[in-house]
């Protein structure tokens, strides 16, 4: 097998990945994905970063075995924890991070405040801060963990009391203080942007990094020759390290392209 007929690899700690993995999808639809919801470990967030990042190595070792020529690590909380681990460790293979999408919302604001909803873990991150430091300054950048949010969305509850609750609770105080921003700072949340937008209001802009992603990966693609070029379509194949039945509920919620059978994986 050609380099480029090898799949992309993209792993998250659940489902969340999937909004990345649907704009790389869309921008690269014949190239093939090997997908991972890490849901054994679901959610991130509040485990330390010496786990998280074996996680993130084992998950990576995993997916290189089975040939993937580009890594996507689809979460904001494994890449502040282990994206600069994995480019050490695998210096060969091209990795694509979550960064926060701060810098486009600072450039932006009129108001001069920006609202960040991520995990704890992204928000005490090395990459969090620098990225405030570098591009919001002069800028209030606010910020919201919104407890219980992932549990929600893994559940597949997008428009439920709870998860507008949740939702209520962190943006209604930024909205009081003049956000006009607000940045998806996990890759779970930009599946209930239609219910932040009802919450904030139209005026507000909701800023979801998935399509810069898309477009990083189609670069390293290109920069390293890595680009399938057969023309047929992709082919995504879905696992979880999880219950087969957590991940098949949800995948008709969050993924409206009919899907094949879902793969439990073991990476220990």
């Amino acid at each position: 097998m050609s380099v480029g007929q090898r799949p992309i690899g993209v792993f998250d700690s659940g489902v969340g990945g999937l909004s990345v993995l649907r704009a790389i999808h869309d921008r690269l639809p014949n190239e093939d994905v090997i997908f991972i919801a890490d849901q054994a470990h679901v959610p991130y967030g509040p485990r330390p970063r010496e786990e998280v990042r074996e996680f993130a190595e084992r998950i990576t070792r995993y997916l290189l075995d089975r040939g993937a020529k580009l890594i996507v690590v689809a979460c904001n909380t494994a890449s502040a924890a282990a994206l600069r681990a994995l480019r050490e460790t695998f210096p060969e293979v091209p990795f694509v991070g979550m960064e926060p999408a701060v810098k486009p919302a600072a450039e932006r604001t009129r108001s001069g405040v920006v609202g960040v909803l991520a995990t704890p873990a992204t928000f005490q991150g090395e990459l969090y801060a620098s990225t405030v430091e570098r591009f919001a300054q002069g800028v209030v950048v606010l910020q919201d963990t919104c407890p219980g949010l992932v549990g929600q969305i893994e559940k597949g509850d997008l428009e439920g009391k709870e998860t507008r609750r949740i939702l209520e609770n962190a943006l209604r105080p930024m909205l009081a203080q003049g956000m006009d921003r607000v940045v998806m700072g996990c890759t779970h949340y930009p599946f209930i942007i239609p219910l932040i937008k009802r919450i904030v209001g139209d005026d507000i802009e909701v800023v979801d990094p998935s399509l810069a992603i898309a477009r990083q990966v189609e670069r390293l693609l290109d920069q390293y020759d890595l680009r399938k070029v057969d023309g047929k379509a992709g082919r995504i194949r879905f696992m979880t390290t999880g219950a087969i039945e957590q991940l098949e509920k949800v995948l008709p919620i969050l993924w409206e392209d009919s899907v094949g059978g879902v793969q439990v994986i073991s990476y220990q």
